[in-house]
């Protein structure tokens, strides 16, 4: 019996994390370790991946792109990493392909290992890989067409929001999804800070140094694109509340080393790598670019005004075919605009410093934002989504390589 081979592709810094908690969780499971030969891991990711024991192929971390001029810009170099994975998966002919978010190249991936599939079923070609969705694309927000697509290419899909599963059962009928919960429930709920979630307490803002965390992104074009603009509402922010503290969080120090060369804020602002949840314990607000940031917002209880802008040609197609009325993940599953969103144009310094002062003056409406961020936290469900998804990828491995067992369990 040869190993169980897995291949991940990932192709940012948020599918690097989900796909090394799910290599991990998968390594743990009893069934693996049962195994007479230990599985393999290989594919493309970054750090975290790297960290879990997955053999790269490529980096595709360091590469992640924001909407379509910039996918164009560098569509040479991903077409490039796509020959090269496609040529691996043909040679070491994985038992499970399973694509971590990063929707766009992982589509074609999928599309283009089944088509290979299909035509060679009547050769010598015996190879049948399962290929696994980790993260459904946002088709519930636009080009919903896509569905069928995945319907056709995907054997299971792992969603992390409640409301896809039922979404699928309309749009893709035929298409496997199981709601494994959300990550990131997990990673809070066994951090030693769980006992102080709770943020400062809200009776003194307007007597003391409030402290509003900003959150420009975790990406180069994200902050040219965010800084300006969050350095324009901090200004206008501090001339109602002078005393009021900004502290800059972003995720490692290469973008932190870009945040100091291209901020125009004053000399008293903290720009810090890591440390978000901590941060977020004890901050009074946060603006924050949308995204899963805004989610761990309001996993803390944390009031926020949420913004974003992109290239011109992105938003204007982004105009087109999107259909949902919010852009945060909060507000889509509170089903209201718990956290005020301003998107391109509106992203504006004086319109996010409006919003941010109100929430920080208005108590009733700061303690009626908590109990909706609750409700909508809540509805991610227990901690154990990545244990739950890897039951769920090694339940399509049995009917494959254990059919008397699968028989017996049926």
């Amino acid at each position: 019996m040869s190993p169980s081979r897995f291949m991940f592709i990932a192709g940012e810094a948020s599918g690097d994390l989900l796909a090394a908690e799910l290599v991990l969780a998968l390594k743990q499971s009893p069934a693996l370790q049962a195994m007479p030969f230990p599985p393999e891991f290989f594919g493309a990711g970054g750090p975290k991946m790297a960290e879990a024991g997955v053999q790269l192929v490529a980096d595709l971390a360091r590469h992640s792109v924001i909407g379509l001029s910039d996918a164009l810009k560098n569509y040479r170099q991903f077409r490039r990493f796509f020959v090269e994975l496609f040529r691996v998966a043909l040679e070491r002919e994985p038992d499970v392909i399973v694509c971590v978010d990063f929707s766009g190249f992982n589509r074609r991936f999928a599309h283009a290992i089944k088509q290979l599939v299909r035509a060679s079923q009547r050769t010598f070609l015996n190879w049948q890989p399962k290929i696994v969705q980790y993260v459904s694309p946002q088709v519930w927000a636009s080009r919903p067409g896509r569905a069928q697509q995945l319907e056709r290419d995907v054997d299971l899909l792992l969603s992390i929001f409640p409301f896809e599963k039922e979404w699928y059962a309309r749009h893709a009928p035929r298409l496997p999804v199981e709601f494994v919960g959300h990550p990131m429930v997990d990673r809070f709920a066994m951090d030693d800070l769980q006992a102080a979630r709770q943020p400062a307490a809200d009776e003194a803002i307007d007597r003391r140094k409030s402290q509003i965390l900003l959150l420009p992104g975790s990406r180069a074009a994200e902050l040219r694109r965010h800084l300006p603009v969050l350095a324009g509402a901090a200004r206008l922010i501090r001339e109602t509340k002078p005393e009021t503290r900004f502290l800059v969080v972003l995720p490692n120090e290469e973008l932190q080393g870009l945040a100091l060369r291209l901020s125009t804020f004053s000399s008293d602002l903290t720009i810090q790598t890591g440390g978000l949840a901590k941060m977020l314990t004890a901050t009074d607000l946060a603006i924050t670019k949308s995204g899963t940031v805004s989610l761990e917002c309001a996993y803390f209880g944390v009031p926020a005004v949420v913004f974003y802008k992109t290239s011109w040609p992105t938003y204007l197609v982004a105009r087109m075919v999107v259909s949902v009325k919010h852009l945060a993940m909060p507000n889509l599953l509170a089903g209201e605009e718990v956290y005020p969103e301003f998107v391109q144009h509106a992203a504006t310094a004086d319109n996010i410093a409006r919003a941010a002062l109100e929430l920080l003056h208005n108590p009733e409406r700061r303690s009626a934002v908590k109990m909706k961020l609750a409700r909508a936290v809540r509805s991610l469900g227990e901690p154990g989504a990545s244990a739950r998804a890897a039951k769920a990828v090694l339940s399509l491995l049995e009917h494959e390589q254990f059919p008397a067992r699968a028989a017996l369990a049926d």
